[in-house]
């Protein structure tokens, strides 16, 4: 593939890889930092790349970035974290603060997921990607991957249950 055709890629799934490592880091601002070293990375080794397997490599490019980051968040300490999330938004409407909070809600459930169910369902269900590709992103087999995916969704459905006799 073409060095130059970068911006095309960048515009097919500048969205996709943002939303798969926001929902993997929780953090707006870090899954923005993570987007441009993806894509700082991807152009480096783009020719390298079929053109048909693009997707997945940039997935597979992109959780090698949030495992670095989280890597390099281990050494280090970060003070005062949650003073931006503090601050009041100007558009805080109720339709707002329950789209808030159902959001909440489901990055709650499956932050208590295991790791691998986590990224397993994340790249499946939310992000499109075939099981045959995320299997290739997460490094697992075939069956390995789909094991992880039935397991995440069998505990999610467990958790809402529990959640709906509480009610």
């Amino acid at each position: 593939m073409e060095p130059n055709s970068l911006d095309e890629v960048y515009g097919n799934y500048v969205m996709d890889i943002y939303r798969y490592l926001r929902s993997l880091c929780q953090d707006h601002h870090a899954a923005e930092d993570l987007m441009q070293e993806t894509f700082y990375r991807a152009y480096l080794y783009l020719e390298d790349c079929r053109e048909d397997k693009i997707k997945p490599w940039l997935f597979r490019v992109a959780y090698n970035a949030f495992v670095d980051y989280k890597r390099k968040e281990k050494r280090s300490v970060s003070k005062e974290a949650g003073y931006f999330s503090g601050l009041a938004h100007p558009d805080t409407t109720e339709g707002t603060l329950l789209r808030q909070e159902r959001w909440a809600e489901a990055a709650l459930a499956l932050n208590l997921l295991p790791e691998g169910q986590r990224h397993a369902l994340l790249l499946h269900d939310y992000h499109g990607l075939s099981y045959k590709e995320a299997a290739v992103v997460m490094d697992v087999g075939l069956s390995q991957y789909k094991i992880l995916v039935f397991r995440a969704r069998q505990k999610l459905r467990e958790a809402e249950r529990r959640r709906n006799e509480h009610e």
